[in-house]
């Protein structure tokens, strides 16, 4: 039996296993031992600790719980409500109210939480019983807040960016900055969007009154302030090549005890509530990474990553119709991942292709992410369908209704970045090394 057949045979294996329920990081550590079994029997196993040992042992991956930290800790603190409250006097005064608030609250917070489901989570447990409240229209409320959470892996810090540098050894403050752009971009059409329906269909989203005074001005802007100085404090560093990812991890995660604690609730019971769910968070996610690495050791043992380059090229696809594959391939699987699986079980197969068709890794990187983004709001797996429907008493189908043209969304910005990649490239080239 050749390798193409076991690796079939090992592929699935795991679409079975992801089909019974089996949690993703088991889904692909498993078949890619059982490959490795029929590709060299046990002693193909010797590889496995040195693959364990130096997959993890990263001083990039110390970044994903440093920043999940921060953001648990912003929300313990009560300061991701704080934000809400304030940028609903500063943006709701736009056609779409408290929906245009959704998107620039999400966007802010995914500026420093590096994660969808903690952006979903955070903004949707505080902006739901309001919405619920003022009669918003149910289907546009949700699919506002479901969209509105994809910005937290795209905009930096972002965890799935902090993966795919690790995997492929690319920069990953060049991969924050190149996100940032094609971020704005996503957050001013869904913005637009939503203003757009709400002057169309006035029914759907009631008029917001903005700040009554100079006073109520200012309280909002001070409760916007602190994500500013954390962002500031972050990615200024990034950018300016002061400090590494890690470094600004840290730095991050300093600010937000600071002014947790002079501006927000932060008590040390939360902190350590903050320290539990960081824990963990990035449990599953470090497995899910470390399942990975297994997986690519795997095809790389039985040399199948090598056959299916040479397939792909053989096909003799231009740049653009490869790019047209790839949308096909992440929009299928999409429906049956989530996206840090996704991006983790894709990489080591497709990654090697991208000097062929000579495509930049890290405009690359920014396309893969937007993919997972999609992904995240893609039925019927799309987790951050499920985290909205969890928090909210509609139904599911409401939530998918209200997602879609959010989906088209990204679609139409991923089209924009593929023909003009200087809108993800212009940013990194200008950063101090």
């Amino acid at each position: 039996m050749g390798p193409e057949v076991q690796f079939l045979i090992a592929l699935a294996l795991f679409l079975v296993l992801l089909g019974v329920g089996m949690a993703v990081p088991f889904a692909i550590m498993v078949p890619a031992v059982i490959y490795l079994l029929m590709q060299g029997g046990v002693a193909s196993l010797n590889g496995l600790g040195l693959v364990s040992w130096g997959s993890m042992n990263s001083f990039t991956l110390t970044a994903i719980p440093l920043f999940m930290l921060m953001a648990e800790i912003l929300g313990v603190s009560g300061l991701s409500g704080r934000i809400y409250g304030g940028l609903s006097k500063l943006v709701a005064v736009l056609p779409g109210g408290l929906l245009q608030t959704n998107i620039a609250g999400c966007a802010i917070f995914a500026s420093v939480s590096g994660s969808s489901v903690a952006t979903a989570a955070s903004i949707g447990s505080v902006a739901l019983p309001q919405l619920t409240g003022r009669a918003y229209n149910p289907a546009l409320a949700a699919g506002s807040l479901a969209a509105g959470g994809t910005l937290g892996i795209l905009i930096p810090p972002s965890f799935a960016m902090i993966i795919y540098g690790t995997f492929t050894e690319t920069s990953v403050p060049k991969l924050f900055m190149a996100g940032v752009v094609p971020g704005l971009i996503t957050t001013f059409l869904f913005m637009f969007y939503i203003g757009l329906h709400a002057t169309v269909s006035p029914r759907t989203a009631p008029r917001e009154a903005g700040p009554k005074s100079v006073a109520e001005l200012a309280r909002a802007l001070a409760d916007v302030m602190p994500f500013a100085v954390i962002i500031v404090g972050t990615l200024g560093g990034l950018y300016l090549g002061i400090v590494t990812t890690t470094e600004a991890a840290v730095i991050g995660c300093f600010l937000a005890i600071v002014l947790g604690a002079l501006f927000g609730d932060l008590t040390l019971r939360g902190f350590v509530q903050a320290l539990f769910s960081t824990v963990r968070f990035t449990g599953n996610i470090l497995f899910l990474i470390l399942a990975a690495f297994v997986f690519s050791f795997a095809i790389s043992f039985g040399g199948i990553g090598g056959k299916i380059t040479e397939f792909i090229v053989g096909l003799d696809l231009s740049r653009t119709e490869f790019f047209v594959a790839l949308f096909i391939l992440y929009t299928v699987l999409g429906c049956f991942i989530e996206s840090l699986g996704m991006i983790v079980i894709t990489l080591p197969l497709i990654f090697p292709l991208l000097a062929t068709y000579d495509i930049d890794p890290i405009l690359f990187g920014v396309v893969l992410v937007m993919f997972a983004e999609v992904a995240q709001i893609t039925p019927p797996m799309g987790i951050n369908l499920f985290v909205i429907q969890s928090i909210w008493d509609g139904k599911l189908n409401q939530v998918i209704i209200g997602a879609i043209p959010f989906e088209i969304i990204l679609f139409v910005v991923l089209i924009l970045i593929v023909t003009w990649p200087d809108l993800a490239l212009w940013l990194p080239t200008r950063m101090s090394n």
